[in-house]
């Protein structure tokens, strides 16, 4: 079954006649064609019993057609009111009194315009969590290009860990992972790539500074690339030089903690029961308080998706799953440590997208 005949499904289940998909990534899973509208409009609509639409801004007309999309496509120009041509698209088709909306992303003021131009409308559905379950199970060919995408990764390490010099800042190293990935094709980093040197690595999500990279500390690096639309993440952090026992002792409290989540990632165990194998090593260790988010989120088209892989989750975890595992040890003024690999599961276990050494590697200061 494809990923719109769910949806065609699911409304036809629990009498709802429209589905407004407004998210442009999701778009992207249903259609195949992925570009953000930003401040434009771009809609896919489905029904239980009708053939789709999208719904674009005109210069995104032609690319949905050479994307594959196979169903109406109809665009629309800047000064024109895109709700006023929504409604004559939608009521040339149906008179939808019951919808469903991804609450979970569309924004008020186009709620407001779906409310005027469509006054006796229920908006009871929600699709955000029918949209969260179908992606949650990646197919084979997504997990191919998963792979492809781990692989990159894997190149921005290298390109990353060759980079790091005294005379650079941490800036000037993403600069080289981003300048030598566009070189190989890879066009986009799936986000921001991380990399923190010294104490600055004590902040999870910290930016990288115009700092020189400091010499016989830890540096972690925390990246990932776009490969058509599929998200690879993943942190590494190595030595700098000589790193002081304490720094040492963190990082192998850290990799224990990830290795050991990993080994048992499995179908059958619940995503609190995965968090509690890693938090427990870290708390038992002394670093409990430094270990200050969930052990993992989902991967896909997005960098984040569900499921979250955290305390309280009963989720019960199942094969085509892909999630991250990534411990981290965070002590303010001294170091951070994050090590990550994200992974698909298996009929009786897991296999991970990245393979870089986890293993404390020491880059000899330049």
């Amino acid at each position: 079954m494809s990923h719109l005949n769910t949806v065609q499904t699911w409304l036809a289940d629990n009498n709802l006649d429209i589905a407004y998909i407004s998210d442009w990534k999701n778009i992207q899973y249903f259609t195949g064609f992925g570009s953000d509208p930003f401040e434009r409009t771009l809609a896919l609509f489905i029904f239980p019993d009708k053939d789709p639409f999208l719904f674009s801004p005109a210069l995104e007309v032609e690319a949905i057609k050479k994307a594959g999309w196979k169903y109406p496509v109809y665009g629309y120009l800047d000064h024109e009111d895109p709700y006023a041509l929504i409604k004559e698209h939608i009521t040339e088709l149906a008179s939808p009194k019951h919808w469903a909306l991804e609450k979970d992303n569309l924004t008020v003021v186009r709620f407001e315009a779906l409310r005027k131009y469509f006054p006796q409308a229920e908006f009871s559905g929600n699709l955000s969590p029918v949209i969260e379950r179908e992606k949650l199970f990646k197919t084979p060919a997504e997990i191919e290009l998963l792979k492809t995408a781990g692989k990159w990764a894997d190149v921005a390490f290298e390109a990353g860990f060759k980079a790091l010099s005294t005379k650079r800042t941490e800036q000037d190293v993403v600069a080289e992972i981003e300048y030598t990935m566009k070189k190989n094709g890879i066009m986009h980093m799936s986000f921001d790539t991380i990399v923190q040197s010294g104490a600055n690595a004590a902040d999870p999500h910290g930016a990288p500074k115009a700092d020189l990279i400091k010499p016989n500390e830890l540096c972690l690096f925390d990246l990932g690339v776009d490969y058509k639309g599929y998200m690879s993440d993943a942190s590494r952090t190595v030595a700098f030089g000589k790193v002081s026992d304490k720094a040492k002792e963190i990082y192998q409290v850290c990799l224990e903690a990830q290795l050991a989540a990993q080994a048992a990632a499995k179908p059958g165990m619940r995503a609190f029961e995965l968090d509690k194998i890693a938090r427990d090593i870290i708390t038992k260790a002394g670093y409990g308080e430094y270990f200050i988010h969930r052990l993992g989120h989902g991967i896909g088209q997005s960098d984040h998706e569900f499921p979250s892989i955290m305390e309280g989750n009963e989720l019960v975890l199942e094969p085509g799953m892909c999630f991250s595992i990534e411990p981290g040890i965070y002590v303010p003024g001294v170091a951070g440590v994050r090590i990550e690999d994200c992974v698909y599961l298996t009929k009786d276990g897991n296999e991970p997208f990245t393979h870089t050494t986890k293993e404390l590697q020491i880059i000899p200061l330049n």
